[in-house]
């Protein structure tokens, strides 16, 4: 009996992993036709990743858009190019939600990061968030920080 009870634990465990990798995989697919999608600009394909609801955080503090702005923002445009060099991505317990990280390369700004929220429907898993940020080194943070602060001063000030 004992014997039978270990096989049964092994085989939960294994199907388990297998599931969680099974997901991490589509996930991760998800992730990759969306910036592949981007380069290309295809618009359809990009937008079809995303859940009707889905919100993009640009880069820019102002940059909070829901999803048919957002299209309105990148339809006229050639498209961005992002790799994609490092991610990691967690799931809620009942599998239907997950979150991520990565980090990106792109020719004009370097290094970014992109951090969202997928959730898990019946054509797929969509994109519900994606934030893109610039990572900003801690030795450089006083003076970029400063900058950020002048500038939005003077924002304020030309309104």
């Amino acid at each position: 009996m004992r014997y039978i009870i270990a096989f049964i634990a092994i085989l939960f465990l294994h199907t388990a992993v297998h599931a969680s990798d099974e997901r991490e995989k589509a996930v991760s697919e998800t992730l990759d036709a969306y910036h592949a999608a981007a380069a290309s600009a295809d618009w359809d394909t990009y937008f079809g990743l995303m859940s009707d609801d889905a919100i993009f955080l640009g880069t820019d503090s102002r940059e909070r858009w829901d999803k048919p702005t957002f299209r309105a923002y990148a339809t006229p445009t050639k498209g961005w190019s992002y790799e994609m060099t490092e991610r990691h991505i967690n799931f809620t317990p009942d599998g239907n939600s997950a979150w991520f990280d990565e980090l990106l390369v792109n020719a004009k700004y370097g290094t970014s990061r992109g951090t969202g929220i997928l959730i898990r429907t019946g054509a797929g898993w969509k994109i519900s968030q994606y934030h893109l940020t610039f990572p900003i080194p801690n030795d450089l943070a006083d003076g970029i920080t400063q900058q950020i602060q002048v500038f939005e001063e003077q924002q304020k000030l030309g309104q």
